[in-house]
């Protein structure tokens, strides 16, 4: 496919195709989802797309049972792919009686560009027919073969595809704003929610302000004048539309005052700094965001390019602190983001290292090759990271 960009989750989609009978690939709205389908079922045999945002494949629906029955008894082995696939939820109990008809793997292929809607349908209707596989914006490992983009380019930019790719920093700076518009008037309310746009907007806003803090709700709540449970499902609405990213603390007993509150943080860099208006790498450099803006670069990089691994932080009240530690199985790894090409690490890291017992640490900075800082803790770029931890 011209100008595709090879995704690392393409092996992970094709093998649970061969695995279960339904595979729901989601992420947020113009995160590469329909171009990664379309590079894998090129390779399928018999394959129907329909997207279900046009008035015209959404007619083809008006019978579902009958459509799949009619394509099934001329090819049976069809692999159907249905794009925003929340539109529909009524279709997901027909799903379930046409899958079970056969049993056999590789039935469908759902896109979806928010989880709000497609997990609660699922969770009773398709539960044990069906894998989730979430897709994120472009990463450091997938842009790295030649021609390269640059790592501060993806960071200023974030991983958008028309962001990152866009011809000048105007022109990607432009998209952004319009994709926050758009999501804002049109996604959200094709959702079936009514929350104001204008007050959704200012929370976005007073997030990004907070990003790679710890969650106030009371503040956040009586910046906007609402309550804190409706505060609450504002921010359950922004995570589960891949916008916002909640970080829970990692609790340990370490007989230390550990802090309980989660931290937040806008998922894609580019937005965030747009929120900020921020329209350039100057203005980003610049600015106080720039060591939370980072850190947050730095977790969405590892979190989207390991997920067999576990993310939290580690925090106490005396001061001690990993900006991320990532565990799996009884492998913990500690690591610190630093905005500088000559990182400096507090006390607190060290003596963080020790509560928990961890042995080794990482300093992810935008360096160009890594180096030791001290013994077994290492200064190193982020691509680097994530192939000694794969």
């Amino acid at each position: 496919m011209q100008g595709y960009i090879p995704r690392q989750m393409q092996s992970r989609l094709e093998q649970a195709l061969q695995d279960f009978p339904a595979v729901a690939l989601v992420g947020p709205r113009q995160c590469g989802k329909t171009t990664l389908v379309r590079a894998t079922v090129g390779q399928w045999p018999q394959t129907v797309l329909l997207d279900l945002e046009r008035p015209s494949d959404l007619r083809r629906l008006a019978d579902p049972e009958l459509f799949f029955r009619m394509h099934r008894s001329q090819r049976p082995a069809t692999l159907f792919c249905l794009d925003e696939m929340q539109r529909v939820p009524d279709l997901f109990p027909v799903l379930r009686s046409v899958i079970d008809e056969t049993g056999r793997p590789g039935q469908f292929l759902l896109l979806g560009s928010a989880s709000y809607a497609l997990l609660r349908q699922t969770s009773e209707t398709l539960a044990g027919r069906i894998v989730f596989l979430e897709l994120t914006p472009l990463l450091a490992a997938e842009v790295a073969a030649p021609p390269a983009v640059p790592l501060v380019t993806l960071w200023v930019r974030g991983g958008f595809p028309r962001s990152l790719l866009a011809r000048s920093e105007a022109t990607s700076y432009q998209w952004r704003e319009s994709f926050i518009r758009t999501f804002l008037e049109r996604d959200i309310p094709q959702l079936g929610i009514t929350i104001p746009a204008a007050t959704l907007r200012r929370l976005w806003g007073l997030l990004a302000h907070s990003h790679g803090q710890l969650l106030n709700s009371s503040q956040l709540g009586a910046a906007l004048g609402v309550s804190h449970t409706t505060l609450r499902a504002y921010l359950e609405l922004l995570t589960q539309t891949f916008m916002v990213r909640l970080l829970a603390p990692y609790h340990a007993n370490v007989r230390k005052r550990l802090v309980k509150a989660p931290k937040v943080y806008l998922r894609d860099s580019g937005l965030l700094h747009a929120l900020l208006e921020l329209a350039d790498s100057d203005a980003v450099l610049g600015h106080p965001i720039l060591g939370a803006s980072w850190e947050g670069f730095v977790l969405e990089q590892l979190v989207g390019m390991l997920p067999e691994w576990h993310a939290h932080f580690y925090r106490t009240a005396s001061g001690a602190e990993i900006d991320l530690v990532l565990s799996r199985g009884r492998e913990r790894i500690a690591v610190e983001a630093k905005a500088s090409s000559a990182p400096v690490v507090s006390r607190g890291f060290y003596t963080a290292m020790a509560d928990l017992g961890i042995e080794t640490g990482w300093v992810v900075a935008p360096v160009d090759e890594p180096y030791p800082l001290r013994e077994r803790v290492m200064v190193a770029p982020v691509r680097y990271v994530v192939e000694v931890l794969r």
